[in-house]
């Protein structure tokens, strides 16, 4: 069966990725602590070929850890006296995607996939644990359960369970920024069916959960292209969030209910997880008396001639 990846986006792309977070303060912060998961990581579809992370004011502490999941994780301390932070990262990537055979796939049913991954050699046991029970931002409760049930039931075949998860969360939930909030849970999405990529991923990962299928929050980028006609504006990216699901084999099939399609050479990825929790791309903690603050955050993707 032909599928929603789009197969001219799979040749070998190279990217500049350039991501600023500015706070603004009305006092001074007088302590700021923060963690930040900037890094992109290497993975069978993507090579990182230049990374950098500047912060101001310079931090007395920056550490760079690896976390469970395998994300690069940074923590930052910051003791002077300040009323702007700024953290700056610049990428370069070079990303190229495979063709999913949804074919092959469907050699299973979704209920003989799940039932064959725990005994599975190319299955690492702690990751698909991890990744198979209910997160913070993932309820896998009756709502969910009957939700994943219209998409994934059984005796449905993997391929054709994984392309409708895509397709169906794209056509049945309006994209609407301003809808819900990082903690929006999913039976709330399921009652609103409005939201924006981080609450479709999260919905896909559940549906995959609720059938046995372990699965992963991806956080990342996708290179957008400006309206006909029209420049695009610095800064006018932003990041993207998208799911991941375990299939027999021990492979990941990445898939954007967002944009009704499997991920393609589009896509870079940061970092994953059980959701947006784990991979957050700023956040921590401060001591001030400010009133209020602003945040700016800019995002650039810029896709780079091939220099080899």
């Amino acid at each position: 069966m032909s599928g929603p990846q789009a197969l001219n986006h799979l040749d070998p792309r190279r990217y500049e990725v350039r991501h600023v977070t500015a706070y603004t303060y009305e006092d001074d912060v007088t302590a700021s602590f923060g963690r930040a998961c900037l890094r992109p990581r290497e993975t069978h579809s993507q090579r990182v070929l230049e990374h950098t992370i500047d912060i101001t004011p310079e931090p007395d502490v920056f550490d760079e850890h690896v976390d469970i999941f395998g994300n690069y994780s940074h923590y930052l301390e910051i003791g002077a006296a300040h009323r702007e932070l700024t953290v700056t990262k610049r990428s370069v990537v070079e990303v190229a995607y495979p063709e999913v055979d949804l074919a092959a796939l469907n050699q299973w049913t979704v209920a003989e996939a799940a039932a064959a991954l725990p005994t599975d050699p190319a299955v690492d046991p702690l990751e698909r644990a991890m990744l198979l029970m209910e997160s913070e931002l993932v309820d896998l409760g009756p709502e969910v359960d009957a939700f994943a049930q219209t998409l994934a039931w059984p005796d449905r075949p993997l391929g054709d369970a994984i392309v409708a998860v895509t397709r169906d969360i794209y056509r049945d939930f309006a994209y609407t920024k301003g809808a819900t909030t990082t903690k929006t849970t999913l039976p709330e999405l399921l009652a609103t069916r409005a939201g924006v990529c981080q609450d479709f991923a999260h919905l896909a990962v559940g549906v995959f959960r609720s059938v046995g299928l372990p699965a992963r929050y991806v956080s990342g980028y996708i290179e957008t292209a400006p309206p006909p006609g029209q420049v695009k504006l610095a800064g006018s990216d932003a990041t993207h969030a998208w799911a991941a699901v375990l299939v027999p084999g021990g492979s990941w099939i990445d898939l954007d209910p967002t944009n009704d399609h499997l991920a393609d050479s589009r896509y870079i990825m940061t970092a994953w997880g059980r959701d947006f929790r784990d991979v957050s791309p700023l956040k921590g903690v401060i001591f001030t008396e400010s009133p209020s603050s602003s945040l700016s955050v800019g995002v650039d993707v810029i896709r780079l001639e091939d220099e080899s």
